[in-house]
């Protein structure tokens, strides 16, 4: 199993998930030619895809999904909550509505989707697993979880938010509210949290960290890769930082 991103952070997000001959994205925050342009970059075309999994409605996760879908006779799986959100027209489009506590497959890969804590109707993220190896994903929660712990516990790869830092954000100018749903309970991950997940969970067998979906305004990268630093000192895990423009290349779970 191997996984890329055409790009991660507020102006857009999307990540490529492959085992064998099945190619999975999840969610598209981009327009319908700067996502085929990214895709090129990565070596696939959409006609290549089985299909979109969606976290939740909002616009950089999801703005692109269903021109893209319809465009290409692409199946969308989505939770019943995402799908009313989103409040989109379903002609023209093959929706699965999943349970957010119940894995499917499609092609090789197994597809458990999990709740998390964001402000938005019905959001979940994922963990994908194929020939014994498992990548989890977990962006725009502004919490963990036990569950989500225990989902995260033991995978192979994992793509984490590290949104903001926590004082860049309260010294930010950005409007009060604003801070505070970011900082909330529903809003992203900040640095510090998403280090201490990494410390709680079982990261044994982990090969790939990425972290991703940071803020452009508020945090900065060489903070980030100091903090995985501290927290896999020693340990063989390859480490890296997602970024809006490039997202990353093609990381394999051996």
């Amino acid at each position: 199993m191997r996984f890329a991103s055409l790009g991660s952070g507020s102006a857009g997000n999307a990540l490529l998930v492959e085992a064998g001959a099945t190619c999975l994205m999840l969610d598209c925050g981009f327009g319908l030619r700067e996502t085929v342009t990214r895709l090129q970059r990565l070596g696939r075309q959409a006609t290549d895809l089985a299909g979109i999994v969606v976290t939740h409605e909002h616009g950089d996760h999801v703005g692109g999904v269903f021109r893209l879908a319809r465009k290409y006779g692409l199946p969308v799986w989505l939770t019943h909550g995402t799908w009313a959100a989103c409040a989109a027209d379903d002609a023209g489009l093959d929706l699965r509505i999943i349970d957010s506590h119940r894995s499917f497959a499609v092609g090789e890969l197994e597809v458990a989707p999990f709740p998390v804590p964001h402000d938005a109707r019905e959001p979940v993220q994922y963990v994908f697993a194929a020939h014994g190896r498992q990548l989890g994903v977990l962006t725009d929660a502004g919490q963990t979880t036990p569950h989500v712990c225990d989902m995260l516990s033991g995978c192979d790869g994992m793509v984490l938010e590290f949104n903001h830092d926590g004082e860049m954000l309260a010294r930010s100018t950005y409007p009060a509210s604003l801070k505070r749903r970011i900082a909330g309970r529903r809003g992203h991950l900040e640095n510090g949290a998403a280090a201490a997940l990494l410390r709680q969970i079982d990261c044994r067998g982990l090969q790939h960290l990425v972290a991703a979906h940071l803020s452009e305004r508020n945090n900065v990268p060489e903070t980030v890769r100091g903090l995985l630093g501290e927290v896999f000192a020693g340990a063989a895990v390859e480490l890296g930082v997602a970024t809006q423009e490039t997202g990353f290349d093609w990381r394999c779970l051996a």
